[in-house]
């Protein structure tokens, strides 16, 4: 890969005798030269990659297969050169706060702005850039990666993060894999456990294997009810709590 085309990189220090030492960052963690340097490739320091490119007010609107309106938001700003479907679909999913509160957030900047900034400012914090410019050109490159569609988070960061007002961290990973034990207890700790993963916009998955099958007997008299069952009963408990939230 040529350098042109590197946008990050850690330089590895030399210990003296021609390899790389590890360095320490302000955090304790380890590193090759004290933190990632950022090259800029599409923005220019000192400006906002928001105000680069031409917005416009719109109404978000999803409707049924019987036409009647499911979500609505009325003068929402949006990029330009955005789509419709791109505008519904956003605004209706991942723009945080009840419509009609000062609270809901009113265009794709705030939404963009509040992840890109949290992030930015966890790196800061936890030493990941080698300067504070190398901090600003992560922050805007990104920015401006979000805004022209060129990458994108997964729901649960779009969901929770740059939304912390406890001190709680934000959930923002997608799948999370589980296991089970083949006892009540720890089926229906699992259960608790997926609650909580579905309420933060999150998926899961289990190895089920460890449950014996409908046709093995228990121990106190009758036979097991078999991993299908307790699936069912997974299903049903999933379907009942509502994404993100």
């Amino acid at each position: 890969m040529s350098h042109e085309n590197v946008i990050a990189t850690v330089p590895a220090a030399s210990s003296g005798n021609g390899t790389p030492k590890k360095s320490k960052n302000r955090n304790g963690r380890k590193g090759g030269g004290g933190g990632l340097t950022v090259n800029r490739r599409h923005t220019q320091p000192g400006v906002n990659p928001l105000d680069t490119i031409e917005w416009e007010r719109r109404t978000a609107s999803i409707t049924g297969e019987k036409g009647e309106v499911i979500f609505e938001q009325k003068d929402v700003e949006v990029p330009k050169f955005w789509s419709q479907l791109a505008t519904n679909v956003v605004v209706s999913k991942y723009f945080r706060g009840h419509i009609g509160t000062p609270e809901r957030e009113t265009s794709v900047r705030q939404l963009i702005s509040r992840v890109a900034d949290t992030i930015a400012a966890w790196g800061r914090e936890q030493g990941y850039f080698a300067t504070e410019a190398d901090a600003d050109a992560f922050h805007d490159e990104l920015v401006y990666a979000l805004v022209h569609q060129k990458a994108s988070f997964n729901s649960p960061v779009w969901f929770n993060v740059g939304t912390d007002t406890g001190g709680a961290k934000p959930q923002a990973s997608a799948c999370f894999i589980n296991s089970v034990e083949d006892n009540m207890d720890s089926i229906l700790r699992l259960a608790a456990i997926e609650a909580k993963l579905f309420k933060g916009g999150s998926g899961t998955g289990t190895n089920f294997s460890t449950i014996r099958s409908s046709k093995e007997p228990l121990s106190g008299g009758g036979t097991a009810s078999g991993p299908v069952s307790f699936m069912k009963g997974f299903d049903a408990f999933a379907g009942v709590i509502k994404s993100g939230g």
